[in-house]
């Protein structure tokens, strides 16, 4: 699993308390000029949106549940294993990792992008078929019912949401 993407809005008023705040502090941190920099941005239009990375070599796992059951699947994170009805089903590291990002980020929109991003290295290229593609496989492989899921929903015109009323 290689990110996991949260938006958050900023107000203007949030944006210019944080940006005096980091002005007054006696700040010795690498990288706080470009920070300082992103929300002057936003605040002055030239920037619509900031995204902010923690450069850490530690992983930190949400979710350290040695078991994840949601309806009739069961995952288990650690093992990288699913199971339906207590059946191996029999996933590729891709399609593995695509249902553990919409499980961990159950209920949630995620856009074919923010999907992409979450599991590939590459760069996104705007490439709408590759993540229905593996989609289609994921829900062959855990749906009961293919074309009626009940895991993983269509939003349509804006992308999947593993269903959180199960």
């Amino acid at each position: 699993m290689k990110k996991k993407i949260e938006f958050a809005n900023l107000t203007s008023s949030l944006a210019s308390w944080l940006l005096e705040k980091l002005k007054a502090a006696p700040l010795d941190i690498g990288n706080i000029d470009e920070f300082k920099e992103g929300i002057e941005g936003l605040l002055d239009g030239s920037n619509n949106s900031l995204m902010l990375e923690i450069d850490d070599d530690t992983v930190y796992e949400e979710y350290c549940f040695d078991v994840i059951e949601i309806g009739d699947l069961t995952i288990r994170p650690k093992e990288r294993r699913v199971l339906c009805n207590t059946q191996e089903i029999s996933l590729t590291p891709k399609e593995y990792d695509i249902l553990l990002f919409l499980v961990k980020n159950r209920g949630e929109v995620l856009t074919k992008e923010q999907i992409y991003q979450a599991v590939w290295d590459s760069e996104y290229l705007l490439d709408d078929s590759n993540i229905m593609a593996f989609i289609r496989k994921l829900r062959k492989k855990i749906e009961p019912n293919p074309d009626a899921p009940i895991y993983i929903l269509t939003i349509w015109g804006i992308g999947y949401k593993f269903n959180d009323n199960l």
